[in-house]
């Protein structure tokens, strides 16, 4: 099977189909008893929690450009999520992700998977903090399955939740409306509007100022002292701040591209060539942190499978069986990847003018983006995502996709049936 995916022989050049995934559609909100919670929130971390607000509007506008609605996750590790009300948020609309947090607050890190009303709801949180692409509400079901297996090969959850139906091994369900009920509730609000501690200032200096204009007045009509020299106050010495310190850039430390496309590559040439009668081994995917795939009964029993795991030499990070014994998952983790600082050397227009001229001389197709990211420091890093499938294997890639500095690997995938790789990930711009 591996021999006719082209694992071993040299690059010819040859061209491929395009990558005909669709995007996968998502929803804003779900109900719950007789409540609609927000879903689908972009997560940020709050670095000042004295004054929210400042960030949380240049987020708004930098971040998620057109943001108008926000709501504040409470804790240790404090967050704000931002959203916008023309794709169908509300004001005092209540964030799912917030209750479900606070409710699961005994554990730094959980994922879950869970049925509600019109999709199915992905939420996981690490070490306190709701990802930024933690918060999702998928309108199908295998949109939401192939999510949470994928983050599945990360390991130390402290909590694995999913629908009882998905029959997977050593995973909980849970009933959400308890957990709901059990977390902490915070609403939607207008980003604009004043509240909190400005709202309190704006108070506070109008009744300073009412309370200042009638002492005077009293005071200049009956209880005008004798006037005194004026003496002069002695200077203030300002204190003057250290610089923070610097920065990291995001691209100082890297996972080796190079080590994780072969680290991939030798990870799905191990399980694919495991030999299990009567079972069929499905699509595989590959991250910088494990591998996943599963196997699906055809007319094979199950402690044949069984054995052949046991047997292939291969070390499992972790094994599910369905509840009706048809099909098997696994992840095999990635280990042993340094980072490097790889810069950027280009700008995002000359990136893209690059890649577009050198895929379109081998004559192979390629999907890029642009995205941004502003750091807790406030400085705006730059880079451009792509993706592109192929039936060549991972090395016959490296020699052209090392020429570019700032480059990391997202994922890989090994399609079984066409034997197809898909590659996604991204580069970093000037």
């Amino acid at each position: 099977m591996l021999e006719d995916a082209n694992l071993d022989e040299n690059y010819d050049g040859a061209s491929s189909a395009p990558d005909k995934d669709e995007a996968k559609a998502w929803g804003t909100s779900f109900v719950v008893g007789n409540t609609e919670y927000a879903a689908s929130l972009f997560w940020q971390p709050l670095q000042n929690r004295d004054d929210p607000y400042a960030e949380i509007i240049e987020a708004s506008e930098n971040v998620l450009e057109g943001a108008d609605l926000f709501c504040l996750k409470p804790g240790k590790s404090p967050q704000f999520g931002l959203c916008v009300s023309y794709q169908g948020y509300k004001t005092k609309m209540p964030a799912a992700a917030i209750s479900v947090a606070t409710a699961l607050s005994d554990r730094s890190s959980f994922l879950a998977v869970f049925k509600v009303s019109n999709g199915w709801w992905y939420v996981c949180a690490r070490n306190d903090i709701i990802l930024s692409d933690g918060d999702m509400l998928f309108l199908n079901e295998e949109d939401a399955k192939e999510q949470f297996m994928s983050m599945l090969a990360v390991p130390d959850w402290g909590r694995k939740i999913a629908p009882a139906e998905w029959g997977l091994e050593d995973i909980e369900s849970q009933s959400l409306e308890a957990l709901l009920d059990k977390g902490v509730e915070v609403k939607l609000q207008k980003i604009h509007a004043l509240r909190g501690p400005k709202l309190f200032a704006v108070v506070a200096a109008v009744a300073v100022v009412a309370i200042w204009l009638v002492s005077t007045l009293i005071n200049s009509i009956f209880l005008a002292p004798p006037k005194k020299p004026i003496i002069a106050p002695a200077p203030i010495k300002k204190l003057e701040k250290a610089p923070p310190p610097p920065e990291p850039k995001p691209w100082e430390s890297i996972q080796d591209p190079q080590a994780v496309l072969e680290k991939c590559f030798k990870a799905t040439k191990d399980v694919v060539g495991i030999v299990t009668p009567g079972w069929k081994i499905e699509g595989i995917t590959c991250t910088p942190t494990g591998l996943v795939t599963s196997w699906r009964r055809e007319v094979g029993r199950l402690s044949w499978i069984d054995k052949a795991l046991n047997e292939s030499g291969v070390t499992f990070s972790s094994r599910s069986i369905s509840a009706r014994g048809d099909s098997v998952v696994v992840s095999v983790p990635i280990k042993d990847i340094k980072t490097l600082n790889s810069p950027p050397e280009m700008n995002g227009v000359d990136l893209v003018n690059t890649l577009n001229d050198t895929f379109q001389a081998i004559q192979m197709p390629i999907n890029m983006s642009t995205e941004s990211w502003t750091s807790p420091q406030k400085n705006v890093y730059r880079s451009v995502k792509f993706n592109f499938t192929s039936n060549h294997d991972p090395q016959q890639w490296m020699g052209l996709l090392m020429n570019f500095s700032g480059l990391k690997i997202n994922t890989l995938k090994y399609d079984t049936n066409n034997h197809n790789w898909y590659y996604e990930g991204a580069i970093y711009v000037l």
